[in-house]
């Protein structure tokens, strides 16, 4: 081998660095840790290495074995973890030229930007330095340019829940120790594929919320539409549990956390709305009457404004003038009137002025009974009508 004398050693090395992002193994929302497999390339000239191939049978290009000769210790600054292969041999050329290729499975940390999760796309940095040469020393430069590393990304890359965009590269030196250390920085966009957390978690929640809504017309007696919505909140919380597994704990929540806790908030104020309207049609055979400023508010204000009619009937004087004439009737029944004494005097009736007697108390009994029954159900049909009023106002809420 011809060793060439080198022409001046206070140049740094070049070493030329490429990688080919092939793709995603697994993207970690809750620990924001990205894993994935690249191919890593890096090219670098050492003159004490050359030889004339017409010397030596036209050899141009030999392997080596990666451990005999020096070789740059360039590492990746947000990796936490590599379980990449070691490489056995390296490809040397006639002019002194190293190829190393290797083929890397590398995690790195990634802030992400969960704001508009599943719709959200993200940036990863994937710094490659020098950690023990300075820039003086050693200086990284990229082989290709950003628009064929992300052609060649995209080709290579196994399509899974993440899309490649594009991939940015930046050159630069940063300054450590009080030295310059150069620096390439590959710029990964990223964008999430949606379709199954819609499927999974947008489109039921969505659902659930139509059926609690479409719950509202479940009739109020009987007590089902509460056991129903509870069913609902129930089968919704488990969403809950579904989104909790993705998201990491911030301060800036996702749009989609968002969106559940109101329709859960939505679902509550529905179950204190079937609770409190229970109440109301309970407090119909507590409290016969309703009160006036319920009257006033809920069935005139209230009803006008969401365009419910309703009967103004209600402060009728048919009931107090039944119950006059019941009164009236049933004093005809007293023993004290003249004509019970008239009759008790007439010990010589028949038998059928008797009976006749006694049908008219009992027709004056069963009609004095069908009254105050008739004002019962007047009372609870307007305690019906302030339960029915409020649930729709709550329901367009």
């Amino acid at each position: 081998m011809n060793i060439r004398p080198v022409t001046d050693w206070r140049e740094p090395t070049l070493v030329s660095v490429d990688m080919t992002f092939r793709g995603i193994l697994e993207m970690d929302e809750k620990l924001q840790i990205l894993t994935t497999l690249m191919d890593f390339e890096m090219v670098w000239n050492n003159q004490l290495l050359s030889w004339e191939p017409d010397e030596f049978c036209g050899i141009n290009r030999i392997l080596i074995p990666e451990g005999s000769v020096w070789v740059p210790d360039v590492t990746i600054a947000e990796m936490t973890e590599d379980d990449s292969l070691d490489v056995l041999y390296m490809q040397l050329y006639c002019n002194g030229t190293i190829r190393r290729m290797k083929t890397l499975r590398v995690v790195t940390t990634c802030p992400l930007d969960l704001y508009k999760f599943p719709f959200d796309k993200q940036k990863c940095n994937l710094s490659f330095g020098m950690s023990t040469n300075p820039v003086t020393d050693v200086q990284l430069i990229p082989i290709s340019n950003a628009e064929k590393v992300t052609r060649i990304s995209i080709e290579a890359f196994s399509q899974s829940e993440w899309n490649l965009q594009n991939i940015t590269i930046m050159h630069l030196n940063a300054s450590k120790y009080g030295e310059e250390w150069s620096k390439v920085i590959y710029q990964v966009s990223l964008r999430r594929a949606p379709i199954l957390y819609v499927i999974n978690l947008i489109i039921p929640a969505c659902l659930l919320v139509l059926v609690d809504a479409s719950s509202m017309f479940i009739p109020m007696e009987g007590g089902e539409r509460l056991g129903f919505k509870i069913t609902v909140v129930l089968g919704f919380s488990v969403l809950l549990l579904i989104l909790n597994d993705f998201l990491p704990n911030t301060d800036n929540p996702p749009i989609l956390g968002v969106f559940c806790m109101v329709c859960l908030l939505i679902m509550i104020i529905s179950i204190i709305d079937s609770i409190f309207i229970s109440y109301m049609l309970h407090l119909s055979t507590m409290k016969p009457e309703v009160p006036q400023l319920i009257k006033l508010w809920v069935l005139k204000r209230l009803a006008y404004v969401l365009r419910i009619k309703i009967k103004e009937d209600f402060d009728s004087p048919v009931v107090g003038d039944n119950n006059k004439a019941v009164d009236g009737d049933l004093a005809l029944t007293e023993p004290e009137t003249e004509t019970n004494k008239y009759l008790s005097k007439n010990a010589k009736d028949s038998k059928e002025i008797k009976l006749l007697k006694r049908l008219l108390l009992e027709l004056l009994m069963v009609r004095k009974h069908l009254i105050v029954s008739k004002k019962g159900e007047e009372a609870k049909s307007e305690w019906n009508l302030v339960a029915f009023v409020l649930d729709r106002f709550i329901l367009i809420l």
